[in-house]
């Protein structure tokens, strides 16, 4: 079996495979106070809930946006499986042509997204990414990945909207039945909702624009799910893409 992590600014996202089957995919919260041997702690107890046991793997991988917990998860899943995971970064073999300023600069969620999203539908493709930051991936029709864009995520902006504002309440991401909202949630579910998925649009036309060709569309992150069906333009939405990216990059890079 194969144990493949990735670390966002929010959340870990955990997965394990059998082959090409995902087993079990579930998340913890990101903590910079904690130690290693609490995550080891918090890792063998989600191995102990699904009835996996630590001794069957025999790979691990992880990538990461948080560069201060990387030793400390790298040797939770050492001491817990007894495998030193493999780390995405530069060096690390991903089958795509890094086409922008700085290669080593890219974040690693956004490569094991491009690579995913390159194995299901092909390449052009446009990544979208909606988690704590809003990503956009651009890789063109010779495999090359070009760079793209970066905005505040759905729930972020949400929540520094009402914490600066006395009188907008948090509200859940539902759609409301209209664009013009009549009261302030569905104003506030209105643009969270319909504007992000408006946002969208708008910004894979223009790249499509700059492009000059057409290129499918993938989507993930947890908030893709009630932004993608407002959408205009066809969408995939795919929940686990960064776990199989990490699980084809391990492929890559396995002796």
């Amino acid at each position: 079996m194969l144990l493949v992590l990735d670390m966002g600014n929010t959340n870990i996202t955990i997965g394990v495979f059998d082959g090409e089957k995902l087993l079990l995919q579930s998340r913890m919260a990101t903590d910079k106070h904690q130690m290693e041997d609490q995550y080891a702690i918090a890792l063998m107890d989600l191995l102990r809930l699904y009835k996996l046991e630590a001794s069957a793997f025999t790979g691990a991988v992880l990538s990461s946006v948080v560069p201060p917990l990387n030793h400390a998860l790298s040797e939770a899943v050492r001491k817990v499986t007894g495998l030193t995971p493999l780390l995405v970064g530069p060096g690390t073999k991903t089958g795509l042509n890094i086409r922008i300023d700085n290669p080593a600069s890219l974040g690693a969620d956004l490569l094991v997204g491009a690579v995913a999203a390159v194995d299901k539908v092909g390449y052009p493709c446009i990544v979208w990414d909606l988690g704590t930051a809003t990503t956009v991936t651009v890789v063109d029709e010779n495999g090359a990945l070009r760079g793209g864009a970066i905005m505040p995520g759905i729930g972020t902006a949400q929540r520094s909207l009402t914490e600066n504002t006395s009188l907008l309440p948090s509200i859940s991401l539902d759609a409301p039945t209209k664009v013009i909202g009549a009261n302030t949630t569905a104003c506030l579910q209105s643009g969270a909702v319909f504007g992000n998925a408006a946002m969208l649009d708008g910004m894979n036309e223009r790249i499509i624009e700059e492009l000059g060709y057409d290129a499918p569309i993938v989507v993930t992150g947890g908030l893709g799910r009630q932004i993608v069906p407002h959408c205009r333009r066809a969408v995939t939405y795919v929940d686990e893409l960064l776990l199989d990216g990490l699980r084809l990059i391990y492929e890559k890079n396995r002796k």
